[in-house]
């Protein structure tokens, strides 16, 4: 565990002031993880404000709960009537309920964010400038026995100590009580929840903050030093085979965990993490709690720990988990509290790593940042105490909070492929593209599997700017190559969890009569457009039933699978093959919730790397016209006179994937504007 440094800059922070000045260090502090993780930690500014009848009064501007500090702006702190606020001293109890209706009524601004639910912390404290953070070195520091006398020990009276109280109206007089007893402090250990400094200008409060982590981390090196040793162990699998048992062991983690809402799944097999689950003690420690009772709302109170044993032991040790978070449940949450999601959301296998579920790539994320200073924290810890946070009655105090759990009622509806992922081959091209697009507009996260891996890379960018980071991810796959797709399909995997769609669309194409079509040719059509759709079909399957959720399969063949052209028998014939397939797999997959479809467009020329200028004059002369009238001659010939887009084609393969069509198996779908001989029969 490395020290925090300052990155204070004097030149930058000159030119700002009041709550931007605030903001500036509130940045600084978030921007190093060792401090603050994803949302945690607060901060605030007293100044002089004109309300609304020009009136001067003090004001409390405080980090409005839901804001980031890594990324916080002026306008993510709630303005407050601080005098109003300091008349709360004089109260002994206050329920939550009293003091948020009370903190909300003492606003500047009825429209700002609402304030965080430490405010009264940073209210009781005279100085301007006022952070709390969640800091690794100071939870190492207090989630071991006699954190009150180890503080004063290590600091001899300089920083002030407080008993553990969930946050809130008591906590602020904990803290106003022992300012009390030292008024020249200029920090303080919260006892199992973090650290507070202040000072009369930012930088002052901020660097105390640098100085306070940096002590107790060295207090701790010191007391550890003669039985802290580097580990030496290392996992007992190969990175190849761990990547490959993972592979495998994770469509099993995504379905056991996707039996209350679906979700991604990320996994990490860093050095630490594999060193720590070498560790003889390993499950035992593990199961003690997080090192600071906020990081229970990402990562539950305990994670489920499996030694690798099978399928049918993964799901066994779910259950157990299940069984154990409703018995938590039901011991530690109010009356009320809406029913959570009982599965876990980090999952330690030795040997393979570490696991953890989120609703996204992203939030997937976040309990894994978390975990991974757990690690270090716990690791630390152990080195020279016995490592002891809160129990479970206080983690459920904050898991199953009101104040906390109101917040998902909050949340508004989930797009439409939330949670899922679609595997797409021919990704970089026009249908493949714009299909990419759509998923992710309605929430999916996206494998863009492509022969042409820079064009695939290049959509992948554009879509994780729009979309946000992991939305999408590069694949390189040859459809024709077994090999090929079994690494495709491991790639997603690894990234995702899982698959919940495949959209097999990866297809070429060759115009010739059928006595100047050479056999290569006949062959190659019959690898990319049948062989291509079997191999990726067959390898989907084995991946929805290791997770057991059902699944969808979309196969992208042609309206010549039902009017074939003349000139065109190795591209008609290939995909005439692929629609057999899907009506068989539709058979064999249905008992398995897997429902498997097919599109059929015409003729989509734009964007298509399909039609090359070969590939137009063969069809133009098959059709008896010039090449330059051949896409108004597709457009004319169907009934609606219209011409196809990939966008068309898109919608119907997000159709045919969606609940929308949740009864609909072994389908045709048409996308060609209408051709009366090519209506499915």
């Amino acid at each position: 565990m490395r020290a925090s440094t300052s990155l204070w800059e004097p030149r930058k922070a000159s030119r700002l002031s009041g709550v931007e000045l605030c903001a500036y260090a509130s940045r600084l502090i978030g921007a190093d993880a060792r401090l603050v993780l994803w949302g945690g930690g607060n901060s605030s500014v007293k100044t002089a404000e004109t309300d609304h009848t020009g009136k001067r009064v003090r004001a409390l501007w405080v980090k409005a709960s839901g804001y980031d500090m890594k990324t916080i702006t002026a306008e993510g702190f709630a303005p407050l009537r601080l005098d109003e606020l300091l008349n709360l001293r004089a109260r002994t109890v206050m329920s939550d309920e009293e003091m948020t209706t009370y903190i909300m009524r003492s606003s500047l601004d009825p429209n700002a964010a609402k304030p965080s639910i430490e405010t009264l912390m940073h209210a009781f404290v005279s100085a301007p400038h006022v952070y709390h953070t969640h800091a690794d070195a100071v939870a190492g520091f207090t989630c071991a026995p006699g954190s009150q006398e180890r503080t004063r020990k290590a600091f001899g009276g300089k920083v002030l100590w407080v008993p553990y109280v969930r946050p809130g109206f008591q906590l602020g007089r904990f803290v106003a009580e022992a300012l009390l007893s030292n008024s020249k402090a200029h920090s303080m250990i919260l006892d199992k929840h973090g650290a507070l400094t202040w000072g009369e200008d930012a930088q002052e409060a901020y660097e105390e903050m640098i100085w306070l982590t940096r002590r107790a981390l060295a207090y701790q090196a010191a007391a550890a030093s003669r039985r802290l040793r580097a580990s030496s162990a290392r996992s007992l699998v190969t990175t190849n085979d761990r990547k490959a048992l993972a592979a495998k062991i994770l469509p099993w983690i995504r379905g056991e965990a996707s039996k209350f809402k679906r979700v991604i799944v990320r996994w990490d097999d860093s050095q630490e993490t594999l060193a720590f689950l070498s560790r003889p003690d390993a499950e035992s420690i593990s199961q003690r709690g997080p090192f600071s009772p906020d990081h229970t709302l990402q990562t539950k109170a305990r994670p489920l720990f499996w030694k690798l044993d099978g399928r049918l032991s993964l799901q066994r040790a779910f259950e157990r988990y299940r069984r154990w978070y409703q018995t938590y449940y039901q011991h530690h949450a109010p009356k009320g509290t809406p029913w959570m999601d009982p599965n876990p959301r980090v999952i330690l296998i030795p040997n393979i790593g570490l696991f953890t579920t989120g609703r996204d790539w992203q939030k997937a994320g976040i309990p894994q940042d978390i975990y991974r200073h757990t690690i270090e924290v716990l690791t630390r810890v152990s080195a020279f105490a016995r490592y002891e946070p809160l129990d479970l009655r206080h983690l459920g105090d904050i898991e199953f909070w009101p104040l906390e759990t109101y917040k998902y009622r909050l949340l508004p509806p989930e797009a439409e492929f939330s949670r899922r992922v679609v595997f797409i081959t021919g990704a970089a091209g026009a249908i493949g593209s714009a299909t990419a697009e759509a998923f992710c507009a309605r929430g999916a996260h996206v494998a863009l599997a492509d022969l042409d891996l820079p064009k695939a890379q290049d959509l992948s960018r554009k879509l994780n700017a729009r979309f946000g980071e992991g939305s999408a991810l590069p694949i390189p796959i040859d459809v024709g190559s077994e090999q090929s797709v079994r690494d495709a399909f491991a790639l997603a995997v690894l990234k995702y969890g899982g698959i919940d769609v495949l959209f097999s669309n990866a297809g070429i194409a060759k115009s010739a009569s059928i006595e100047d079509l050479t056999l290569s040719d006949w062959e190659r059509n019959l690898r990319v457009n049948a062989t291509g759709h079997f191999l990726c079909a067959r390898e989907a399957m084995r991946v929805f039933k290791g997770q057991g959720v059902g699944g969808a399969v979309v196969i992208n063949a042609s309206k010549n699978v039902l009017a074939p052209g003349k000139e065109f028998a190795a591209y008609s014939a290939s995909k005439a093959a692929s629609v057999q397939l899907a009506r068989v797999l539709a058979l064999e997959a249905g008992e398995h919730g897997v429902r498997v479809n097919v599109v059929n467009p015409d003729a989509v020329f734009e964007g298509s790397g399909l039609w090359s200028a070969e590939m137009r004059r063969g069809r133009a002369k098959a059709q008896g016209i010039p090449a330059s009238a051949l896409e108004s001659h597709y457009a004319a010939r169907n009934i609606l006179k219209a011409k196809v887009t990939a966008a068309d084609v898109a919608e119907a393969v997000l159709f045919l994937a969606s609940d929308r069509s949740a009864k609909t198996t072994g389908a045709l779908l048409p996308v060609d504007g209408g051709l009366r001989e090519a209506f499915p029969r």
